[in-house]
């Protein structure tokens, strides 16, 4: 059943998130992945690969064939660990860093594979004049593992053309999403021809050491913390629709109420995946962000009508049973140190935004949120808004109407102002704020760009991208 909107009179009894990520977190993580490379290099040059090399002829091919092999195998690993959902990880680097950088590992990890069968392909094809088809066909039907290996190229190849951004927009995220749960098939099926024919494994007792640690850390990662971990949590707090929201034309709040709530270690600013059990298709996770502080006896998102199954959710009832999988992303106030704060958002964007005004402790007349909107009828939370600016001193500023002819933050009636200008108009001293900024990908590099060139520090730029 939809009601209308109760908004919220008073600040929230909120509940106490975790701890601020250690700095030295994300330094220890970059470390990592980039040791990984360097023992696998050393673990091929070991196997005297440099020497094969030096040799040159067809057998330097085949060697520099097994090292992009081996280098697309652990950059295919660290790709599947940046988003096993790892607490710790999650935590030190945010969830946009980690989709940029599992987008950026895959296609290098993608080309090295194509790389490592073209060259193993032609190093065992030159030695004994064999025409390179049919020395492919002959090593793919012949060698243990190899058919498995095949497969497992096919379905990374499906994978890797549907991340391409074209291909992404024209697919649903609910599509994409499980188009793309096949690359952990490929990478078990890529498994067995390493073990039975690899060079750089079945020679090496140190390399099998590493590398049966490497999988089994994958493995590990994925049960404990893409399985485990939220069935563990979904049966723990037991969380169930309470009532759901009209908030404005296809936006609907659900507000969810559950146990022990405020154990769930969730900040303000953050979303997890929700899968709500209403009937056919509660398989598929939705990534919605808190739009409201968490509090011990209760949780708010909302979720803008996309045709992607979010028209589902004005449809829920009280009672439907929810289960969750996060938390994740750091925009957060876990970085803030006081002192001014402008917000940034754009559409459904003000969500989370709404949640860190009511949480960040900002002194009256500190914080400002430009809110950037189609019309006066698509901005949601009005009253919730007002009386953040009536009694927190909030300064709303609200940016209506269509598109700008240019790539811009700005609407179109004030396109004759350049985006540094209107930034320091709205905030002249801009350069000593915190800028917290959330909406779609175009729109936020916008606002990022424009901040940057006003003199904001990058530290103090935190954003949350709409991106899958």
């Amino acid at each position: 059943m939809t009601t209308t909107a109760v908004p919220m009179t008073a600040p929230p009894q909120t509940v106490r998130g975790p701890a601020p990520a250690p700095r030295w977190w994300a330094d220890l993580g970059g470390l990592g992945a980039g040791l990984s490379l360097l023992v696998v290099t050393a673990l091929w040059v070991r196997n005297g690969a440099v020497q094969q090399v030096a040799g040159g002829g067809w057998e330097a091919v085949a060697a520099l064939g097994r090292l992009a092999g081996l280098w697309a195998a652990d950059l295919m690993l660290l790709q599947v660990l940046l988003l096993a959902r790892i607490p710790l990880v999650e935590r030190a680097f945010g969830q946009d860093r980690l989709a940029r950088w599992h987008r950026w590992t895959g296609f290098t990890s993608f080309h090295l594979m194509l790389a490592h069968i073209v060259l193993i392909t032609l190093g065992y094809a030159g030695p004994v004049h064999a025409n390179a088809f049919a020395q492919f066909w002959d090593l793919l039907v012949t060698y243990p593992g190899m058919l498995l290996a095949g497969a497992a190229t096919g379905l990374l190849i499906m994978v890797v053309v549907t991340s391409v951004r074209a291909a992404r927009r024209r697919l649903r995220y609910e599509s994409w999403h499980l188009l793309h749960l096949y690359a952990y098939l490929g990478v078990g099926l890529a498994l067995p021809h390493q073990l039975w024919t690899g060079a750089d494994f079945v020679g090496s007792a140190p390399a099998r050491a590493y590398w049966w640690t490497l999988y089994a850390l994958c493995a590990g990662a994925v049960l404990i913390y893409r399985l485990g971990l939220p069935a563990w949590r979904s049966w723990r707090h037991r969380i169930e629709v309470s009532h759901v929201v009209t908030e404005g034309p296809g936006l609907t709040s659900v507000y969810l109420r559950g146990r022990h709530l405020d154990r769930l270690p969730v900040r303000a600013g953050q979303f997890l995946q929700w899968r709500f059990l209403d009937g056919p298709g509660w398989s598929r996770a939705h990534p919605y962000s808190l739009s409201a502080p968490p509090r011990p006896d209760s949780l708010r998102i909302t979720v803008k009508d996309l045709g992607d199954g979010s028209a589902r959710v004005a449809a829920l009832r009280p009672g439907v049973r929810v289960l969750v999988e996060g938390p994740y992303g750091k925009l957060t106030g876990e970085s803030y140190t006081g002192g001014p704060v402008t917000m940034f958002a754009c559409g459904v964007g003000i969500t989370p935004l709404l949640a860190l005004l009511w949480e960040l402790p900002y002194r009256a007349g500190e914080a400002t949120l430009v809110y950037r909107a189609r019309g006066e009828a698509d901005l949601a939370f009005r009253t919730e808004l007002e009386w953040l600016a009536a009694h927190r001193g909030v300064r709303l500023v609200f940016l209506l109407g269509p598109r700008a002819a240019r790539p811009s933050w700005l609407p179109a009636r004030y396109a004759e102002h350049t985006d540094v200008a209107a930034l320091r108009q709205i905030a002249a001293d801009i350069d000593r704020h915190h800028v917290y900024v959330c909406g779609p990908d175009p729109w936020t590099d916008a606002v990022r760009a424009a901040a940057r060139a006003a003199g904001v520090p990058a530290d103090r730029i935190h954003t949350e991208q709409f991106a899958w």
